[in-house]
Parts: C-alpha cells; sequence; structure tokens
C-alpha cells in the first residue's frame, strides 16, 4: 500500500503536542505495513528482568498494573516509539479489550500504526496484557519497580492511563476552521453554504493536493461523498502523490464508498505516481474484487 504522512494536514491525529511520544517527522513507529510485535521490533523485552510481574494475580496484578501505567508519563522522553507502543496496545487490551474500531484514515499513518498494533493482539486476555505491561514498564524504569505511585497525577500520555481514545483530533476554534475542517468533520450544511455561495470551488485542494472528496473518502463520510458528486466534485481528481479519491476509500476499506465511486464513475486504472492501482493499496479482498469487476475487460 502506498502510505505517507502530509506535514500540513487539516487534522493532529497525534501530534507532539499532545503525544510526547510521536517524533515531529511523523515518521511511522515500526516499519511500514507491518503488523506484529516481532515487525515492529517488539518482542525482544527482557521480561525476565522483573519476574514479580508475572507471578501477581487477581488484585495484586491489577494494583502493580496501576502502578505501572502512573509511571509511563515520566518515561515518554526515554522510552523509544517502539516501546511506547507496544505499552499502548497492551494498555488498550486491558481497559478496552479485542481492538474494536474502524482502521483510521488513509493518511493518518500513527493512528494506522497504533491500530496495528492493538489489532494483533487479538484475543489477549487483560490478565497476560497487564503482566506484560508492567515488565515492559520495569525494564524501561528498573530503580522505580517498587516504587508506590497509585494516586500520583496522572498525565495524558501514549499507553497512559489517560488514554480514552486511538488517536485525538486537534482543536479549532470555530472562526479558525476552513472548509477541510468542515470536511473532516461531516458538516454537509457549512460546506453546502460555502459551495452555493460560490466562496469555495469544490474542487480546491489542500497543500498536499487532496480536494474535498479525498477528505470525505478518508474519513468514510458517504453522505458528504454523495453530496459532493452531486455539486460536479471532479471524482478523478489525483493528489500530489498522483492518488484519487477511489485509492482513498479502497485504502481505508470503505467497501460502500467504493461501490459509489464506481457506479458514478470513477476510474479504477488511474494509477498513482508509484504505479499502484487502487486495487492494490487495499487489504480487502472484496475490495479489490469490486474493483477488478469495473476493471475487466468488457465483451
Amino acid at each position: 500500500m502506498a502510505s505517507r504522512s502530509p506535514s500540513s494536514s487539516p487534522d493532529t491525529a497525534t501530534g507532539s503536542g499532545t503525544d510526547p511520544a510521536r517524533p515531529d517527522t511523523g515518521e511511522p513507529l515500526g516499519g511500514a505495513g507491518s503488523d506484529s510485535d516481532s515487525d515492529l521490533g517488539l518482542s525482544k523485552f527482557d521480561y525476565g528482568a522483573m519476574e514479580a510481574g508475572d507471578r501477581l494475580e487477581g488484585d495484586d496484578l491489577v494494583q502493580e498494573f496501576e502502578s505501572a501505567a502512573d509511571r509511563v508519563g515520566s518515561l515518554v522522553q526515554t522510552a523509544s516509539r517502539d516501546q511506547l507502543l507496544y505499552l499502548y496496545a497492551r494498555y488498550k487490551q486491558v481497559k478496552v479489550g479485542k481492538c474494536n474500531t474502524q482502521k483510521p484514515g488513509f493518511f493518518d499513518f500513527e493512528g494506522q500504526r497504533k491500530w496495528y498494533a492493538w489489532k494483533q493482539l487479538g484475543d489477549m486476555e487483560p490478565q497476560q496484557a497487564m503482566q506484560e505491561y508492567i515488565s515492559c514498564v520495569n525494564v524501561l524504569d528498573p530503580e522505580g519497580s517498587r516504587r508506590e505511585s497509585r494516586g500520583a497525577e496522572r498525565r495524558t500520555g501514549f499507553g497512559g492511563a489517560a488514554v480514552s481514545s486511538l488517536y485525538q483530533e486537534e482543536t479549532i476554534r470555530e472562526e479558525d476552521k476552513n472548509i477541510f475542517d468542515y470536511c473532516r468533520e461531516n458538516n454537509i450544511e457549512q460546506i453546502s453554504k460555502a459551495i452555493s455561495s460560490q466562496k469555495v470551488d469544490i474542487n480546491c485542494k489542500d497543500e498536499e493536493g487532496r480536494a474535498l472528496l479525498h477528505w470525505a473518502c478518508d474519513r468514510g463520510h458517504k453522505e458528504l461523498v454523495s453530496f459532493l458528486l452531486q455539486h460536479k466534485a471532479d471524482i478523478n481528481c489525483q493528489d500530489n502523490e498522483g492518488q484519487t479519491a477511489l485509492h482513498y476509500a479502497s485504502a481505508c476499506e470503505f467497501g460502500d464508498i467504493v461501490e459509489l465511486l464506481l457506479s458514478t464513475g470513477a476510474d479504477p486504472s488511474i494509477k498513482d505516481i508509484e504505479g499502484s492501482l487502487p486495487e492494490e493499496v487495499t487489504e480487502s479482498g472484496a475490495i479489490s474484487s469490486l474493483l477488478r469487476q469495473y476493471t475487466a475487460p468488457k465483451g
């Protein structure tokens, strides 16, 4: 799958302002396209360095886990990105359970890395996730492994106790929002007003060459996609990487939007600058099959 992390996106998924674990470069946490601890370089921790965590059970295990979570806030400047990603996944497994969120948008590259790290844990039991979380924190902070830090001030961090969602949206004041912000929010009313007043070209692009249709497809806003198409949005418009809205919808696995685009005239034979067709940027067999049906010779 062709991937990239735009430097001037209308939203900040987990930017350095809210997530000190993310480098300013926007580079992926681990290797591109991987979805396992091994691929992400997360399978080499010395769990034997803290054997007590492996022996804990019941309330003692929960207490030790909460204590470890309190300590993560002080480790974000020294732990590697992969270690923080490892902790994030196990914290989510404990607090939420099996990954139950939709895969983040195509150009939310960091959100995708977090999602993959969590999803690959599958049906891991919370007890195991807690033990692995504790062991990792104790490897990173051996001096604090016995400190009682329950009740300490919780900090918003990567894998810490205040994590409540897969990624955090940038908060933008209403007066500072532009048409792309409204598109991100699926605010059809504001977009309709802007287009009707002719203050905004429906095919306007952001700095990365993404049109409103790209954004709507990336976010899975089917109603907005339909609205834009009805108002003559360029269905085959390409961004700076040569990708169309069909690339975005396919990569994000929004099958209903892919079908809508195809039925409205989207060209599945358009390649991006890396030579990838829409069917080559998706991991969904159903979407690939649908795209091939539209590219197959007629007759």
